[in-house]
């Protein structure tokens, strides 16, 4: 198993994979619950560059050639930034505005969301990633990480609590509540 930053030829399999980590939120972007719609707007989105969902905001499991996850990160220093071209994509494409709460901000690293293929769940390819990540950003570059936790999902709190993630606030995105956690370098603490 091999873990590298997405590619542009990724880029189907990336779309797949954030697709299964955030399907109903997808839904929600495009105003309808139509599985081939939503994956032609996020496949659109990493395709291209500049943007929150692009190939080179994520990182990819790279496993007997073949892409099984997906991990979608980017500075939250850059979030509006990032989120110019979805609400332009959804302006142009679906007569929609696009204008949710801010789910990060500036001083952390953000890991919208993690999507493992189905096949390969259980294998503990997703707590592998947050180690790589864990390493690549905080360890290597003291670089705090924070992302969102729903409480109806209690077994990933845990996990993010079991490697060294800490509730540091609450964030509404989409109208729900959030637990706001990070994983802060030791020398900012």
């Amino acid at each position: 198993m091999q873990i590298r930053k997405g590619e542009k030829k990724d880029a189907a399999a990336i779309a797949e994979h954030l697709l299964l980590a955030m399907e109903d939120i997808v839904y929600l972007f495009i105003g309808e619950e139509n599985y081939d719609e939503a994956y032609r707007f996020i496949s659109t989105l990493v395709e291209h560059e500049g943007n929150q969902y692009s190939y080179n905001n994520n990182w990819v499991v790279e496993e007997d050639g073949q892409v099984v996850a997906t991990a979608l990160l980017y500075d939250g220093a850059h979030l509006e930034q990032l989120r110019t071209p979805v609400a332009n994509l959804l302006r142009e494409a679906y007569d929609l505005d696009f204008n949710p709460e801010a789910e990060t901000q500036a001083g952390e690293y953000y890991i919208d969301c993690i999507g493992v293929n189905p096949n390969q769940q259980g294998k503990g390819i997703g707590t592998k990633i947050l180690h790589f990540l864990i390493d690549e950003y905080v360890e290597k570059q003291g670089i705090t990480l924070g992302l969102l936790v729903d409480e109806i999902n209690p077994n990933a709190k845990k996990l993010y609590e079991r490697i060294g993630f800490e509730v540091v606030g609450e964030k509404t995105l989409l109208g729900k509540r959030l637990e706001h956690m990070q994983k802060i370098p030791t020398n900012l603490k």
